[in-house]
């Protein structure tokens, strides 16, 4: 038996962000992250919007990238104080993910963090507060799916939590959020949500009702991330769209191998973080050579190449090869570097990585570890041993070519 769930509602458009004022409660309050959402005046519409719906209003402000377990328990320990009946967070997807965390906690104080980290084993929500989503990025999809991603840094691991209880009651995707988003973002976002429709697409849980968002998603993406990168509102209007129809896909598809090595890479190194979408971009061209030993996956990748995005190739194998070809175009336009050995601060190509290469050798068994045992692993299409892991990080370090 199959499950696609979504949002109960989604609105999507030009300032559809003030849909919110007809939200019904007593209590609302606000997760944010840094001073993007105040300085373009979003949070404030967003305030003025619930209290001119009859709501007592309280901010939560601040939540870092990569939200750790500490911030997320902070933020639950102040809903219980104030006690809303509306969670609202707004920003890209660090603030709405450590919101979906704090709900867990505020709902049920007595959950320890360890308890929901089991794939789909969270407690019934939704028996204090209801959840409403507002993103301003176009890659994490996080106001539609059943997925949160928290940092233990004590551990020096990233967590992605799953479970549908955390879907948002209702999405908004609101074009205007992301106009003056950085282009470094915009590159990373966009090449993580290009994952998540690709990931999600060769799934084992893949159905025709992910295929349909996937597929399109592919194409949208490929069409409009360039012009997104350059400013284009036209374009950042698709890509808030499609990242949105990618997270329709994989919270019930679900995804694979490039976010398991990409959560697992993502804190483990002393030099800095891995910064997600661009482990992502720089992971999957790897991981599609690997999966296409796999023989629904094969097939899946060369129609891709082939009926979505038209690249050239007269075999199956040729088609794949564009498609690995096509990647490495994309991340080269958008400043991504191909592999970890040229990953510099901010996720920018650079001649040396901040990732040194010892400790990377150092840690690797332990990360190849714990990527195997990630949440993204069970659905991928072909599962990689101990062995193999170690292989493959090992060739998004050096970029290699995986022939394995």
């Amino acid at each position: 038996m199959g499950r696609f769930t979504n949002p109960r509602d989604l609105y999507f458009g030009e300032g559809c962000r003030h849909e919110i004022k007809n939200l019904k409660g007593k209590k609302a309050i606000i997760v944010s992250g840094g001073h993007s959402m105040r300085a373009g005046g979003f949070l404030q519409d967003v305030e003025a919007d619930l209290k001119a719906a009859g709501m007592e209003v309280q901010l939560f402000e601040g939540v870092e990238s990569d939200p750790s377990v500490e911030t997320v328990m902070k933020g639950a320990e102040a809903m219980r104080a104030f006690q809303p009946d509306w969670i609202v967070a707004i920003g890209g997807g660090s603030p709405i993910d450590a919101a979906k965390a704090m709900w867990v906690f505020y709902e049920y104080p007595d959950v320890k963090f360890e308890d929901i980290i089991q794939p789909f084993s969270f407690p019934e929500l939704r028996q204090k507060a209801h959840f409403c989503a507002i993103s301003s990025t176009s890659g994490t999809a996080t106001e539609v799916t059943a997925f949160s991603v928290i940092t233990d840094y004590q551990k020096g691991i990233k967590y992605p939590l799953a479970d549908f209880n955390i879907t948002p009651d209702v999405a908004i995707v609101d074009p205007e959020l992301t106009y003056s988003m950085p282009t470094k973002l915009c590159a990373h976002t966009g090449m993580d949500a290009l994952t998540h429709c690709l990931e999600a697409y060769v799934s084992t849980c893949a159905s025709m009702f992910t295929d349909a968002n996937a597929l399109h998603g592919i194409r949208e993406i490929h069409e409009w991330l360039p012009k997104s990168y350059e400013g284009d509102h036209e374009a950042r209007q698709h890509m808030h769209e499609a990242q949105c129809i990618a997270g329709i896909a994989f919270s019930s598809g679900l995804l694979g191998i490039v976010h398991s090595m990409a959560h697992k890479t993502g804190a483990a190194f002393s030099g800095g973080h891995i910064i997600h979408g661009c482990a992502n971009a720089m992971y999957l061209g790897k991981v599609i050579q690997f999966n296409s030993k796999d023989p629904r996956a094969h097939e899946r990748y060369a129609y891709v190449a082939k009926e979505i995005l038209h690249l050239p190739g007269n075999t199956d194998d040729e088609l794949i090869a564009s498609l690995v070809a096509e990647i490495r175009r994309m991340n080269d336009s958008l400043n991504i570097p191909q592999g970890i050995k040229n990953y510099g601060q901010g996720g920018v190509k650079a001649d040396t990585s901040i990732i040194d290469e010892k400790e990377f050798l150092e840690k690797l068994p332990t990360v190849a570890a714990n990527a195997l045992l990630d949440a993204c692993t069970p659905e991928n299409p072909r599962q990689p041993s101990q062995e193999d892991m170690e292989k493959l990080l090992k060739c998004v370090y050096y970029d290699q070519d995986v022939d394995f």
